[in-house]
């Protein structure tokens, strides 16, 4: 059989590692994203689609005297000329740069549904229509003068610039956000007046430190207003350093209403927040009953914003609903700044403040120089157009002789008066009705003030000082149309100190509703809803039965001392519901396995209690100071082996009455017994056997009672007991009862 050969390559064959090939690749990707579609060029602060857009509603000549086009024609033509990608990425372009909310200084006039702070969406582009505004006129001002340059479109047919000249500096005034490959760029907007006076003295000072700038441009100015609450010294890093955040909080004013009640009007929310969202968030916290000071909430917005904020009671302090709003809302929120840009040489990096500034005037001194240099060009070519006209009009009958019997006008002309091909051509072209008088006179008018700028240009293009004098007059007419004393360019965002930190009480967190906690003898506990005076019909586990029965609130926190002298904490709020049997309080504790539970009581801030253990000796403590904040407890009456914990008192009177297992009873002053914060304590009363068998607080005027039953005795008359502390006392008064308790 014939042997077929190979068949021989088509192109070069390379064989190359797969991890080099992907990497090559990758990174081509990589940069095409970061040039050509995500970071912004720091000298127009413009992104190629924004770019394009621009120019091609330019080239439509969608001015802003003029009228308006749809928007899909626009999209067509940037779809098709420029910008080769989908035409719904354009339109939301085009729609984001139309909206006032998104854009601090909008390049897009829109006319039709271009969306809402709501977050709707815009209409179809068949529907809405455009035309520009006099910001981006400004930011394209000189394109037809030679200001940038133009390189050819993605098929060829077409030119489009590589930068706009940026009259006006819209890096910074509108602000940019971008994600690329393995970077990301996030700039917040800014005051044009704000910009305008930072330009201004970096001009005159061009060794200025980055805080002398931002002591004229303080900070971001958000289209939808808001409160700016960072730091002064963080906002000076950030723009330091080119990276940072700013804290935005919500507008808002508290509205009196009749018989002490008020309402929260909020009027500005945070930058690039949806209002119904928003809304929608705040009434699920509502819902999940995470805001417990907020009692409602309705939106009242027509043009404006209005959102209504009605407190659940006319006591809470607007400050705390707000601060509890800010925590868990979007009412504030932290707004980053990441001024990662295209240098002039289209490389990516962060850039200071300063950088940014510089970049952009030396941008507009380019822009400058080459403007001047097209307008001398122009000039000395008009001056050429007319030096000829003058020097033919000392003889414009020879000239109309020539014209009229030379077989080569054009030649005969330049040979007889001496003529460029220019000068020649512009004769042969002029109209009879201009060899009048007038207009050799209007000629010469003309010849002298081209001269005259001309003369001009080259003294501006031979003197930096005057390049950079003309730069600032620029500044100046930009400040005068967009700045502060226009409507447009007024501070929207508010400047204000960066607020003290509200401590929001965890109660204030926490619904307030009554319930009663419900403990049995095994220690299972459960949470009743309301205040229920009998545990009658409570169901237990077998063996198990009721113990007792504490009316709370679900904003309080229960104190438990267990038998080992340790505090645990619980809150209101987390015990379980009372429909089944409840949890094992171990689960909620790390009570030891030998320990028991003595007390269980609500937590009074600022009381006092009295703890005694079964042996005689105890002290008094602030109740503040026993609160335990984890699982573990705190261990504040320190028992001996043998003994427990057995008493908590609220301390009230002025005297303690203390028996014995030995039924001796003894009474002392209060004031005996030291306040500590923890220890074994004082010996109460000395004991041959056995240890206390009862306690209690009174006020020694009033005299010492006890139940007997149904009726109560008191015995005013105590000075056989009355005695000092570590005493032994002496037997009760006749008919105390048997159990040794005083009821």
């Amino acid at each position: 059989m014939p042997k077929h050969a190979a068949p021989a390559p088509t192109g070069e064959i390379r064989p190359t590692p797969l991890a080099e090939a992907l990497g090559e690749r990758y990174l081509a990707y990589a940069m095409s994203t970061i040039v050509s579609r995500s970071l912004p060029d720091v000298r127009d602060g413009l992104k190629p689609v924004h770019r394009r857009l621009l120019y091609a509603m330019r080239q439509l000549k969608l001015d802003p005297e003029g009228g308006f086009k749809k928007c899909a024609r626009v999209v067509g033509d940037v779809i098709g000329k420029y910008h080769p990608h989908g035409d719904v990425a354009v339109y939301d372009t085009m729609v984001r740069l139309a909206q006032d909310f998104a854009v601090r200084y909008p390049l897009v006039e829109g006319q039709g549904n271009f969306g809402n702070i709501d977050g709707d969406n815009a209409a179809a582009m068949r529907y809405t229509e455009a035309k520009l505004t006099p910001v981006a006129m400004a930011l394209m001002e000189g394109l037809d003068q030679d200001a940038v340059d133009f390189r050819p479109t993605y098929d060829g047919s077409e030119e489009e610039p590589v930068v706009m000249p940026a009259a006006f500096p819209n890096l910074l005034a509108n602000g940019a956000a971008g994600i690329a490959v393995g970077m990301a760029t996030s700039i917040p907007p800014h005051n044009v007046g704000e910009i305008c006076d930072a330009l201004d003295w970096l001009i005159a000072h061009p060794d200025c430190a980055v805080d002398d700038l931002v002591a004229r441009m303080p900070g971001p100015d958000f289209p939808t207003g808001g409160v700016l609450v960072e730091d002064r010294a963080a906002i000076a890093e950030a723009y330091r350093t080119g990276k940072g955040g700013f804290r935005l909080r919500a507008r808002w004013t508290v509205e009196k209403l009749s018989h002490g009640l008020y309402q929260i009007i909020v009027t500005e929310i945070p930058y690039q927040i949806q209002k119904a969202k928003l809304i929608e968030r705040i009434a699920e916290l509502l819902g999940e009953k995470k805001l417990p000071l907020l009692g409602d909430i309705r939106d009242e917005s027509a043009e404006d914003v209005r959102l209504v904020l009605e407190p659940r009671n006319r006591t809470v302090e607007p400050a705390l609903v707000m601060e509890q709003l800010f925590r868990q809302t979007d009412l504030e929120v932290r707004v980053p700044l990441n001024m990662n840009v295209l240098d002039a040489q289209s490389v990516p990096r962060v850039m200071d403040l300063k950088e940014v500034l510089a970049a952009f005037l030396a941008h507009r001194l380019e822009v400058l120089e080459r403007r001047s240099r097209f307008r001398l060009d122009k000039i000395a070519h008009r001056l050429e157009v007319l030096d000829g006209f003058l020097a033919v009009y000392a003889d414009l009958d020879t000239v109309i002789h020539l014209i009229r019997t030379a077989d080569d006008p054009k030649a005969a002309l330049i040979k007889r008066f001496r003529l460029t091909e220019i000068q020649a051509e512009a004769i042969l072209n002029m109209r009879l009705r201009s060899l009048n008088k007038l207009q050799e006179i209007e000629i010469r008018r003309e010849h002298d003030a081209l001269s005259k700028e001309k003369a001009g240009l080259e003294a501006l293009l031979a003197d930096p000082k005057k390049c950079w004098k003309a730069i600032g007059k620029e500044i100046a007419e930009t400040r005068k149309a967009f700045g502060g004393a226009t409507a447009l360019g007024r501070r929207r965002t508010e400047l204000a100190e960066a607020p003290v930190a509200l401590e929001v009480p965890p109660e204030a967190c926490i619904e307030r509703e009554p319930i009663t906690l419900v403990l049995s003898e095994m220690g299972w506990v459960r949470a009743l809803k309301g205040h229920v005076d009998n545990a009658d019909g409570l169901k237990f586990k077998e063996g198990d039965q009721f113990r007792l029965a504490l009316p709370t609130w679900t904003t309080d926190k229960i104190l438990v001392l267990a038998s080992d002298g340790r505090f645990f904490t619980l809150s209101g709020d987390r015990l379980p519901s009372g429909r089944g049997q409840g949890e094992p309080i171990r689960l909620m504790i790390d009570l030891a396995p030998e320990a028991e539970i003595v007390t269980v009581m609500v937590h009074q801030p600022g009381r006092r209690l009295l703890l005694a253990s079964d042996g005689g000796r105890g002290f008094i403590v602030q109740e503040n100071d026993v609160v335990a904040q984890t699982r573990a407890g705190k261990s504040v009456l320190s028992v001996a082996e043998g003994e427990r914990a057995r008493f908590c008192l609220p301390v009230a009177g002025d005297a303690v009455a203390i028996l014995g297992d030995n039924r001796k009873l003894l009474v002392f002053k209060l004031d005996e017994i030291p306040d500590m914060t923890r220890g074994r304590g004082v010996i109460l009363q000395k004991y041959r056997d056995g240890g206390t068998a009862d306690i209690k607080l009174f006020t020694l005027a009033d005299g010492l009672s006890w139940s007997l039953g149904e009726r109560t005795r008191t015995e005013t008359d105590l000075t056989l007991w009355l005695g000092k502390r570590a005493s032994v006392g002496r037997l009760p008064p006749n008919g105390f009862p048997r159990s040794n308790r005083f009821g």
